[in-house]
Formats: C-alpha cells, structure tokens, sequence
C-alpha cells in the first residue's frame, strides 16, 4: 500500500477528502503555516504536525515553508529553536515514510523584537530572500514601512502576512496600496475568502483579490480546527480561478527550494 492509498483507508472524512484531493496542487509550496512541533501555538507535537501535514498532502501540498511566530515575550522563538524543531520533524517525517519537504524560517511580528533582529541581521529568511511579517490584530504598527525600509536594506523583500485581518484597515483601502507601493508583498489567507475570520475579513480578501493585490497564498495552518476549515473551503470554492485576477508567486519559491537544497548538499 503506498502513501497516498493510506490516506484514503477507511476513517471520518473521507468523502470530504477524496472531493478536495490535489486541488492546492497549483500553489506548488505552502509559505506560511504553523506545522512546527511545540514552539508557538501551531502543532503540539511530532504526530499533530504528521497529522496535518499528511492531509494537506491530499491536497496537493508536498512542500512547505513552516513559518512559526517570533513574537517579543509570547514567542520568542530564535533561529536556534526554529532550526532545532525543525529537524525533529524532518527526521519524524522521514521515518514515517512522508515525502513532504519542509524549510524553516519564521512569521515576524512588528515590534520591538524585529528591530533587534534586524540590526543583527538575524532574521529568519525564507528562501528567495523573503521575510514574513505580521501586526497585532488590535492596533496597527506604527513602525512598520520604517521595518518594510531596513528589510530591504538588508537585501530581503517583506512580505506582509494576511492583511486582510487587520480590521482597522478594512475602511482604509489606501493604506494596502501604500504598503504594496512601498515594496512589501501581500500574502492570503486561504481560509479568509469564507467566513471562517468574519464577513469583514472575506469581504477585504475579495476586494483585494479582485484588485490583483495579493502576491503569495499560505494555509496558515494551526490545528485540526483550521485543517477541517480548510477541507471545506478547497471543496467549495473554484480557488485557482478566484485567484487568477493576482500574480500568485508560490510557484516561483520552488527554484528557490531547490537552490537551497543545492546548497545543503554542496
């Protein structure tokens, strides 16, 4: 039996299962989720992040770049715990006979933090170069072109996480033209185009959807909660033709995977 006849044995779901199969296959990578075991409030441990990872195989997804939070006195997480939780679940995944590759590098918020880690030069980068970036959900950074401005002069290229979340941009349009002028992407939230955030948030995701401004798409996956959402969501929703209004540069990280694995071998 091989991996993916496993998947589909008996068990809840199924039907569920077989409906979404492959279709996120067109992302190619998956940029931004929690799938990390035990460093932030994504996967508990080694078997969750399986878990998780072994269903969004079935839909489509079999190389992710794990993105966990390094958030100033919640989750302070470094290049060294990243790296060290990491490896766990390469080698887990590995004696599970998984085919998913995973890369590690990190969700920065805006605050005080980053501006250490910036003048250290010690930010978690994705490969290609780029840095995600997220803000509170409850008041906006007031710091952040000054953070989109020194990422850049680092040589990276920001890329702001789900902005269709933060609910005190939803009645300023102009502020995500600004961040997008000033040279940071914008990456959705799959689950943001239901109503799993709110109608607000998917009411923002369409618009911005429509107006072709988004540059990334990740799960943003945490948990069971979020995976069954997502089930739902790639069952029910035409994803590659409503996002066909924007330039989804996923596809475009896998020549970047592949030139940091040259790197490892090398």
């Amino acid at each position: 039996m091989n991996f993916f006849s496993k998947l589909f044995g008996k068990g809840r779901n199924n039907t569920l299962k077989v409906a979404s199969f492959g279709k996120l296959r067109f992302l190619e990578v998956d940029m931004h989720n929690h799938l990390l075991p035990g460093i932030d409030d994504g996967a508990e441990s080694l078997e969750q992040s399986l878990a998780l990872i072994s269903s969004l195989n079935v839909l489509g997804l079999t190389k992710f770049i794990s993105t966990p939070h390094i958030i100033q006195d919640v989750h302070p997480n470094t290049k060294n715990s990243i790296d060290s939780a990491h490896q766990k679940l390469c080698a887990h995944l590995e004696r599970n006979n998984n085919p998913s590759t995973i890369y590690a590098a990190a969700e920065h918020m805006v605050d005080e933090g980053i501006d250490r880690l910036i003048d250290r030069d010690e930010l978690c980068v994705m490969p290609g170069g780029y840095v995600l970036i997220e803000m509170s959900y409850l008041a906006p950074s007031h710091g952040l072109f000054k953070t989109i401005l020194d990422i850049q002069n680092l040589g990276y290229k920001p890329i702001l996480a789900h902005p269709e979340r933060y609910n005190y941009y939803h009645f300023e349009f102009e502020m995500y033209k600004k961040i997008k002028d000033a040279g940071c992407l914008l990456q959705l939230n799959l689950l943001s185009i239901s109503r799993y955030y709110g109608v607000d948030v998917k009411s923002t995701a369409l618009t911005l959807i429509k107006s072709g401004m988004y540059d990334f798409v990740g799960t943003d996956l945490h948990h069971q909660k979020h995976l069954r959402a997502l089930e739902h969501v790639v069952e029910k929703y035409p994803l590659q033709d409503v996002l066909k209004t924007c330039k989804i540069l996923n596809p475009t990280l896998l020549d970047h995977l592949h030139e940091t694995e040259a790197v490892r071998v090398g």
